[in-house]
């Protein structure tokens, strides 16, 4: 059973999750939370330094047990990692405990939105577009198997997506 109580926004980095997530919490009157954010907070080192030390699936693991905490909670926002749905275990608790929005937006934007930032380690190499190519191949059947909600960020204002979710939301 869906929880209203509980927004689970997901999609790819650049998407505008964090952005969007902030300005939904408000308009709905529920704490915000960044999965990522909840990692570093709770490790006391950023991600890419986990994923030196630890590798991909040792963030993994981290990020699974943050995922399962915070969507146990209610009357909250949660934006997740672009590859928190790549665990079967994140995809079922997630759609189980919330209403879960794809924030689905192209390639074009996610290099553009994502250019400036050290934090995403696994665009850390001579070819980002590449990267995010192949990245949305496994991760977009993903998200859309899992979502309540897509809403198109591409070239939209952060008011008008959150308008559209809330919307949505409200029936």
């Amino acid at each position: 059973m869906k929880n209203p109580k509980n927004v689970f926004l997901i999609g790819p980095p650049g998407a505008g999750k964090s952005a969007v997530g902030k300005q939904l919490a408000r308009s709905l009157h529920l704490a915000f939370v960044d999965s990522d954010e909840e990692i570093e907070s709770r490790t006391g080192v950023d991600i890419p330094f986990i994923f030196e030390k630890e590798g991909e699936e040792g963030f993994r693991v981290r990020e699974a047990k943050v995922i399962d905490d915070l969507s146990n909670l209610d009357g909250i926002v949660l934006a997740t990692g672009g590859g928190a749905i790549v665990r079967e275990e994140n995809r079922s608790r997630l759609g189980a405990r919330g209403y879960v929005v794809y924030l689905k937006t192209g390639i074009d934007q996610q290099l553009a939105r994502t250019r400036r930032g050290r934090e995403r380690p696994l665009l850390a190499n001579d070819d980002p577009r590449g990267s995010l190519v192949a990245l949305m191949e496994v991760r977009e059947p993903l998200y859309q198997e899992i979502a309540d909600l897509t809403v198109e960020t591409d070239g939209r204002k952060v008011h008008a997506v959150t308008t559209d979710i809330l919307e949505a939301i409200r029936g």
